[in-house]
């Protein structure tokens, strides 16, 4: 029997009966949908969470402020001032394979001022590195250097968005604006960027269109701040490529640990680890997935079974007809192997518009991350077809099997 006769059979018989077929398509449809858009779910989660982590730098290491609240940080004080210039310093005479250290401390202004305009904004205190180790691109002017740092100057490099709002289409460099009581010259305007602005572990990264930056030391000596509080959010360490992070993060931990007197008001954040962490995370992610949108394949398989047994019975007396005029039983397997497979993958092509679908609406109304790829559309009709296939071996062989006097 040729493919070309078994198949148009096949969608003729589907077309006599389309609410039942129609009926039928639905499970895999749903099936491959779901398996589409978790798919797609998971694997923006991980794209997000690898930016992230990117943009940390995989070979730094982030050393975070965790001092707690209320009495227990002044019991805290009286043995560790928190993270401050001199662990800066001696992390740069003490670790080796350390390229170089940029600590940061926040401002706690809300906004920045520049005549009548005014601007929400994050204020950040940081060395001259932090553009190298923030991959920060200028637009405009240059970053602050060791004089400015020195001096304490009154200087910040500002983002688009703050540009944009403070000055228009006026030139911002060289222009005043008010952070607090304090007044700081524009020296550098940041490059555009696209990031939504996030965080990883608690350490926030993303956007930096509404950042400000300052000197660290101009930030520690302008802006008024609780002499309990630790002078410095975190100091990010990056590595040479010759260091292992696992290893110096044990030695930098060492050393924090006697500067500090023992208390342990800060961690340490490896993102290789976070790397590993993730990827784990995933592999469990698309296991758990996977079998939830199996279950949805396994009821459309069970749902296209029951339909071609009941097409066999209906067929009883063509079958008969056909092994009578001597058709063998190896035509009418594969007449109605390839009517399963007609449903199997017709319900699949409606479950890849289905799963795209689901993924753009997440992505579109939840603000969350989707990537639809092509491993995620093969792995679903492939298996949406082999769903299909198993489904009617049985009721194909018991077709083939029917006895013609029998069957007539």
């Amino acid at each position: 029997m040729r493919t070309e006769d078994a198949l148009r059979g096949a969608l003729e018989n589907l077309r006599a009966h389309k609410l039942r077929s129609a009926l039928t398509m639905l499970g895999m449809m749903f099936g491959v949908g779901a398996v589409i858009a978790m798919l797609a779910i998971g694997a923006g989660a991980e794209r997000q969470s690898l930016e992230l982590i990117a943009q940390l730098g995989i070979r730094n290491i982030v050393i975070r402020d965790k001092t707690p609240e209320g009495d227990e940080r002044q019991k805290i004080r009286k043995k560790s001032l928190g993270l401050s210039p001199r662990d800066v310093q001696a992390i740069e005479e003490s670790a080796v394979g350390i390229e170089r250290v940029v600590p940061r401390l926040k401002i706690k202004a809300q906004e920045a001022i520049s005549g009548a305009h005014k601007v929400p904004a994050r204020v950040f205190g940081v060395s001259r590195n932090h553009a190298k180790a923030g991959n920060l691109i200028l637009q405009e002017g240059r970053f602050f250097d060791a004089l400015d740092e020195d001096e304490h100057s009154q200087v910040c490099v500002i983002g688009s968005k703050v540009r944009q709002v403070l000055f228009g289409a006026q030139p911002a460099l060289g222009k005043p604006l008010r952070v607090a009581d304090v007044w700081l010259t524009v020296v550098g305007v940041l490059a555009r960027d696209t990031g939504g602005g996030a965080s990883l572990e608690g350490v926030s990264v993303g956007s930096s269109a509404d950042e400000i930056y300052l000197p660290a030391a101009t930030g520690l000596a302008k802006f008024n701040r609780d002499p309990i509080e630790s002078p410095y959010e975190q100091i990010i360490v990056q590595l040479t490529e010759a260091a292992d992070p696992r290893q110096s993060a044990l030695i930098l931990d060492t050393l924090l640990d006697r500067l500090h007197g023992g208390a342990k008001d800060y961690e340490l954040i490896v993102p290789e680890r976070l790397l590993e962490q993730n990827q784990a995370t995933q592999r469990i992610f698309n296991v758990v997935m996977g079998c939830i949108a199996g279950i949805s394949l396994l009821v459309g398989g069970i749902g296209i079974m029951n339909i071609m047994l009941a097409s066999v019975l209906e067929q009883t007396r063509e079958i008969g007809v056909r092994r009578a005029v001597g058709a063998l039983r190896a035509d009418i397997r594969f007449q109605f192997l390839i009517e399963a497979l007609s449903i199997s993958l017709l319900g699949g092509l409606a479950g890849i518009v289905a799963g795209i679908g689901i993924a753009k609406i997440v992505a579109d109304y939840a603000s969350w991350p989707t990537v639809v790829t092509l491993i995620s559309v093969v792995v679903a009709t492939g298996v949406s077809s082999a769903v299909g296939l198993i489904s009617g071996i049985y009721p194909a062989i018991r077709a083939s099997k029917l006895d013609p006097i029998e069957a007539l």
